[in-house]
């Protein structure tokens, strides 16, 4: 197994990606972390390389981005995005394109943030979109390809306020023990964790990680 690895995250200041930032620089098989990101990164490492980008233009950064594990974890909201296509085109288009991109720089696995309730023939926008990408996502064939669907996420956002979220958080922290294991909010970092753990395992094939699985971490 390799030692010296090269790990890449896209949407590196979301709550997922941030804490998956901070758990891949403990990992010494990490020997570099590039980070896709908009905005300057808090987290300050050696291992850390930032590259700047709003995502329209990963194609043309693809000889920057040769990394071994590609960590997906892009994601909006419709209310932030402002409409359903700009919604889609960072929920589809750029996970799409990014895979795309690292595939053909050489990447052997993919990991994608996903959410509960994915299927592409969702009457939902929301699932339905996400169900959309990991089918497309299938196609570009990666010999490993991970899907994480975590639940109601918990944690701090940086500089973000989801106004769902924060409902579901008070719901949970008074009435989680009426709702069932597979639909129980989860705190991100455990997402973070499975993420790291997977990748490490490098075994081929397609996996789906459902929220409850994720718990465990």
């Amino acid at each position: 197994m390799s030692t010296s690895k090269v790990a890449l995250v896209a949407g590196s200041t979301g709550l997922i990606g941030n804490l998956l930032i901070n758990t891949l620089t403990e990992h010494d098989q990490y020997h570099q972390i590039k980070c896709l990101t908009r905005r300057p990164l808090d987290i300050q490492s050696q291992k850390i390389e930032e590259i700047r980008t709003d995502g329209d233009n990963l194609a043309e950064l693809s000889d920057r981005l040769q990394a071994d594990d590609i960590f997906c974890c892009l994601g909006t909201t419709i209310k932030k995005a402002g409409t359903k296509e700009a919604f889609r085109k960072v929920d589809f288009d750029y996970p799409l394109l990014l895979a795309k991109a690292t595939r053909q720089q050489g990447a052997s696995q993919y990991l994608l943030v996903s959410a509960l309730g994915a299927d592409p023939d969702s009457s939902v926008f929301y699932n339905r979109v996400k169900g959309e990408v990991e089918r497309e996502l299938y196609k570009v064939d990666f010999p490993s390809f991970h899907i994480f669907r975590p639940s109601l996420l918990l944690g701090e956002r940086n500089n973000e306020k989801r106004f769902g979220e924060d409902v579901g958080k008070v719901f949970f922290k008074y009435f989680g023990f009426l709702v069932p294991k597979k639909y129980k909010a989860i705190d991100a970092i455990r997402v973070a964790r499975a993420m790291v753990h997977m990748a490490k395992q490098q075994t081929k094939g397609n996996f789906i990680h459902e929220s409850e699985e994720l718990q465990k971490f």
